[in-house]
């Protein structure tokens, strides 16, 4: 399992909730949270070994926002 750190433009819950179903439905994602009191709107996922920041960005932007991978 890996910890894959994102900074995004999911600042409210309603953006929240477009990427829900996504994240919560894929077998290679284990949990996530984001963290809208934080400037940079930081989503967490745990992950397994497999998955790439690629294809998170990948599943983030095809709801139409903004996603990029932080430095560890």
């Amino acid at each position: 399992m890996k910890l894959l750190i994102f900074k995004t433009n999911i600042e409210n819950r309603y953006k929240a909730k477009r990427i829900s179903s996504i994240l919560a439905y894929s077998s290679n994602i284990f949990d996530w949270s984001i963290d809208m009191e934080d400037i940079d709107n930081v989503l967490r996922i745990e992950a397994d070994d497999k998955s790439t920041e690629n294809e998170i960005i990948e599943m983030v932007t095809t709801c139409g926002l903004q996603c990029e991978a932080l430095p560890d």
